[in-house]
C-alpha cells in the first residue's frame, strides 16, 4: 500500500508540474511590440536595407532598432514616425501585421476538404481540416482514414515536425528505424524529415489526426 501511495503522489506531482499547459510564451505579452517588430523588419528587408542602414536613416541607435525589431521595447511615436519616414511608408503601415494575424479557419464536422497526397493511391483518405494563408509557420491539420483495402505506406518524408494522434482502430507506425504500436488515444510527435508512415494495419477502420508544422519558406 505504501508503494501505491508513493506512486499516486508522484503522479500528482507530475500533473501539478504540467497543469500550466504549453510552455510557449503568453500571446498577451508584448503582442503589439512583436507585431511592430515583424512589420518593420519585413519592410526593411523588402528595401534591401541592413539594420545599420535603417538605424542611420531614422537617426536611432543600432541597438534600439534591434530591440524594436525583436519586440523587446515599446518605441515612441517619434521613433515610429522616424522609421516610417526612413522607409518611405505611412506610419499606419507599420501596424499592418497586427491586422494580418487575425486569421481564423472553421471547418464544420465532416466538411474537411478531401485532397490527394502520396498515400492516396494506397487507400489513405486525407481531409484537410483548416488553412491559414499567412504567418511564418504553416500548420496543416489532416483527418486521415484507412478503410478495408488500404495498404501500408512508410515512404513519407517532408520538412518540419508532425504530430499523430490515434482516434480509432489500431496500427503500427514507422518512424525511421523504429516502429510504434498505436491504439486510440496514443500520440506521436517526430521530425518528419525521416521516412515514416503506417506500417501494419491491424484493426479497421483506422482514423487519426496528422498535424504537420513547418516554416512557410520550406513550403
Amino acid at each position: 500500500m505504501a508503494k501505491r501511495t508513493k506512486t499516486i503522489e508522484a503522479a500528482a506531482a507530475e500533473i501539478e508540474e504540467l497543469r500550466t499547459g504549453s510552455s510557449a510564451p503568453s500571446s498577451e505579452a508584448r503582442v503589439l511590440e512583436r507585431a511592430l517588430g515583424v512589420q518593420i523588419r519585413l519592410l526593411r528587408r523588402k528595401q534591401d536595407l541592413s539594420v545599420a542602414d535603417l538605424a542611420a536613416a531614422a537617426g536611432i541607435s543600432l541597438g534600439m532598432l534591434s530591440k524594436i525589431e525583436n519586440g523587446l521595447i515599446s518605441p515612441s511615436l517619434t521613433t515610429l514616425n522616424a522609421l516610417a519616414t526612413a522607409l518611405s511608408v505611412p506610419i499606419s503601415s507599420l501596424f499592418a501585421s497586427v491586422e494580418e494575424r487575425q486569421d481564423c479557419s472553421f471547418v464544420p464536422a465532416g466538411r474537411g476538404v478531401t485532397i490527394e497526397r502520396r498515400g492516396t493511391k494506397a487507400g489513405h483518405t486525407y481531409q484537410l481540416l483548416g488553412h491559414l494563408p499567412r504567418g511564418d509557420v504553416v500548420v496543416e491539420p489532416y483527418l486521415i482514414t484507412l478503410e478495408e483495402g488500404a495498404q501500408p505506406y512508410t515512404s513519407f518524408s517532408h520538412a518540419g515536425v508532425e504530430i499523430i494522434h490515434m482516434l480509432e482502430g489500431e496500427m503500427t507506425y514507422q518512424h525511421g528505424s523504429a516502429s510504434y504500436h498505436l491504439h486510440p488515444g496514443d500520440t506521436m510527435m517526430f521530425d518528419s524529415g525521416a521516412r515514416h508512415g503506417p506500417e501494419e494495419l491491424l484493426k479497421h477502420p483506422m482514423r487519426y489526426l496528422s498535424i504537420i508544422i513547418y516554416p512557410r519558406s520550406a513550403g
